[in-house]
């Protein structure tokens, strides 16, 4: 992993996990994204963990992944939260997780895996929670499982089911569930746009929301956001955003994102 801590740091620190794509590496995804900047102001710690395998894509797809505690690079990326938290004073109270790609993916893995330890996620152009899913999948292979039905967006399910499988990582967990903000290009040729309905059923089923509404060209041009549940863009449990005619990926926003999250 690659941490970066800022000169002036909140007391405690709120921590921000930033996961990258597919060919990609944690210093990249710093240099890519601008949250370094953002957290030299806002005084927060950003965790950018690097994917062992050759492609760089992450383990979304075993089970040990898919586990509360269950090893493979869900529980390596909880344990660097944990280390951030004790060696640098991070906030267990103010941990989030943002990706894009394969990030997006390991980013609602860790919402789904690991409720304890998020309370918000922000994901760029990934797939619902655990589909890429292959039974079989260790944490071993390399690279990890790769599901074509599921990047062609192909693999649907009910609400009930999406969120039953989210469930099942960590059984018997009646917490709160972290905030989840979704985004998605139309256009995406990579990681096909329908992926986006249905991770959005499966969040929905996950929190328990039910009603939804939508506004244009918010928070910018051809951009469609949708609100489920009560609340704002930065309040609601579950917020979506269809970018009309963007491919992979989805342009991150950074002070958008840190709104959610609250920091």
């Amino acid at each position: 992993m690659y941490v970066y801590v800022p000169t002036t740091l909140k007391k405690p620190a709120p921590i921000l996990v930033a996961i990258h794509h597919c060919q990609g590496s944690a210093t990249g995804y710093a240099s890519e994204t601008k949250y370094q900047p953002l957290a030299n102001s806002k005084g927060f710690i950003i965790i950018y963990p690097n994917s062992r395998s050759s492609g760089g894509c992450f383990d979304v797809a075993s089970t040990a992944s898919l586990s509360h505690n269950g090893g493979g690079d869900s529980q390596t990326i909880a344990n660097m939260v944990k280390y951030a938290i004790d060696k640098y004073g991070g906030d267990a109270e103010k941990v989030f997780v943002t990706g894009t790609s394969s990030g997006a993916m390991m980013t609602q893995v860790m919402a789904g895996a690991y409720p304890d330890v998020f309370k918000a996620a922000s994901a760029y152009s990934g797939v619902p929670d655990g589909c890429f899913y292959v039974q079989g999948s260790t944490a071993t292979q390399d690279p990890p499982g790769w599901s074509n039905n599921c990047a062609n967006g192909q693999v649907t399910k009910t609400a009930q089911a999406w969120g039953d499988l989210t469930r099942s990582y960590y059984p018997g967990y009646n917490g709160t569930r972290p905030r989840i903000l979704l985004w998605h290009g139309t256009s995406d040729s990579t990681l096909r746009y329908q992926n986006h309905p249905e991770a959005l059923k499966q969040w929905s089923n996950v929190l328990g929301l039910t009603d939804s509404k939508n506004t244009s060209n918010t928070p910018q041009s051809g951009y469609t956001q949708t609100i489920y549940g009560s609340g704002d863009a930065n309040t609601a449990q579950l917020v979506g955003y269809s970018a009309q005619g963007v491919g992979h990926t989805v342009p991150v926003h950074e002070s958008l994102d840190l709104a959610f999250f609250g920091i």
